[in-house]
């Protein structure tokens, strides 16, 4: 089912701070910003070797991101893997009995679509999902 590691999600609270963690301490200097405001979020993307890292950082007090970042703090929010075909996979994973986020894909950034698998049935990893279409 999963063909690669997509990318790692990290929460954090601001993305400046985090890319310019990543610039000095890390080396990594190439990142794609881009701002989701119907969600209030801001997202930085990296990739590293055949993988991505997302930074994740809410823009608004009301943000769900936020409450997330409220209860649980910065760090690992989610892994997020590679698949063929993200209905199939979907249905095989409710076929199973495992608790799904999204039953149906949505889209996502770069013209993928995207799914959740609920951290409930995951040992309390949220796993994201990824179709590049």
């Amino acid at each position: 089912m999963f063909e690669t590691i997509d990318h790692i999600g990290l929460a954090v609270t601001d993305i400046a701070e985090a890319v310019a963690l990543y610039q000095t301490q890390f080396g990594v200097q190439e990142w794609e910003i881009i701002e989701l405001p119907e969600r209030h979020m801001r997202v930085a993307i990296t990739t590293i070797g055949t993988s991505m890292v997302e930074l994740i950082a809410p823009t608004a007090p009301e943000a769900a991101f936020a409450k997330y970042l409220a209860e649980k703090g910065p760090g690992m929010h989610h892994i997020a893997y590679r698949v063929a075909d993200i209905t199939a996979a979907l249905a095989t994973l409710k076929a199973q009995g495992l608790r799904l986020v999204d039953e149906v894909p949505r889209p996502g950034l770069h013209g993928t679509l995207v799914a959740f698998v609920h951290p409930k049935a995951t040992m309390g990893t949220l796993i994201e999902l990824v179709q590049h279409v």
